[in-house]
């Protein structure tokens, strides 16, 4: 098709410094033949927290912007077939005020309550939080620990993803040009879960973060799931870690439990925290998310 730029060689010098064609779809069919036509010289505007910081510090200059923020079919949270879908265009807002992710998925309400000023989070969306790829991004432990995956499409195709695939290294994912992250799958599960983290201050990026996600059969753990934030160069699961929480009684799950978490993690020393506090502190948070997953069940139950 002949594309026809919204506006062509845009360009405001107290925004942007630079020019760029700017595009503004109306349905996701449109954007996809828009991303399939430009290839790999565009990027997709979806809450600009992000794109519009680094495009105005020139730390980015695409050749065109696609704003994606029009189309519907990538708004909204339900429940279907025992699944809780996020669409894309889902804002931290949204995610903090709905009562199915409230239900289903409250490590992720733990997170997003957390991240930025409420003006941020009525403009960031899910996915791009994710997209962005952050090590630090608060949203992707706790989709992690309830084994989120994500549906990617193209032109002519897409593709079911598990998040911890999605991620590649830092600011880099497995969306490949002319394809977008359409939304987030999570199974609907019985057990609960928490997220927890520490900024050098309120709303900062995370210095380490952990989600957990917990089953019980009585005072038995009989599920648990951990996923680290900040701690490597992207977020993880912690494998070693879960598998020595499962099968033991409550009273057993101290924080000598979270060892194994220290062998996991890959943090690096930066202006923010060494990597000694880094792994120090993963372990102290995984270990208060697990009780504060644990809490929830046990109300839940009364």
């Amino acid at each position: 098709m002949g594309l026809k730029p919204s506006m062509i060689n845009y360009r405001n010098t107290h925004i942007i410094p630079f020019s760029f064609n700017y595009y503004e779809p109306a349905s996701l069919r449109e954007a996809l033949e828009i991303l399939s036509e430009l290839g790999g010289s565009a990027r997709i505007l979806a809450g600009g927290t992000d794109l519009l910081v680094k495009m105005k510090t020139r730390q980015v200059e695409p050749k065109a912007v696609v704003n994606i923020k029009r189309i519907r079919e990538l708004k909204g949270i339900t429940v279907e077939d025992g699944r809780v879908r996020i669409k894309a265009l889902t804002t931290l807002r949204e995610i903090e005020e709905s009562p199915i992710v409230a239900k289903y998925i409250p490590a992720l309400r733990d997170a997003v309550k957390q991240m930025a000023s409420i003006q941020v989070r009525s403009m960031a969306t899910i996915g791009g939080n994710l997209c962005n790829a952050s090590p630090a991004a608060d949203t992707a432990p706790p989709l992690l620990v309830h084994n989120a995956s994500v549906k990617i499409v193209g032109l002519n195709r897409e593709r079911t993803v598990p998040l911890a695939s999605f991620f590649k290294g830092p600011g880099s994912t497995v969306l490949e040009p002319g394809e977008i992250l359409a939304e987030v799958i999570v199974e609907a599960e019985p057990g609960s879960s928490a997220f927890m983290k520490i900024g050098r201050v309120a709303v900062d990026l995370a210095v380490a973060s952990a989600a957990v996600y917990v089953e019980l059969n009585g005072d038995i753990v009989e599920e648990a799931r951990i996923a680290a934030g900040a701690v490597a160069p992207t977020p993880i699961r912690c494998p070693v870690a879960e598998g020595a929480l499962k099968g033991r009684r409550l009273s057993e799950v101290g924080l000598n439990v979270f060892k194994p978490i220290e062998g996991e993690v890959k943090p690096i020393s930066d202006a923010r925290a060494s990597a000694e506090y880094r792994r120090h502190l993963v372990r102290i948070l995984a270990h208060d998310a697990f009780w504060r997953a644990v809490e929830a069940l046990k109300r839940d139950a009364e």
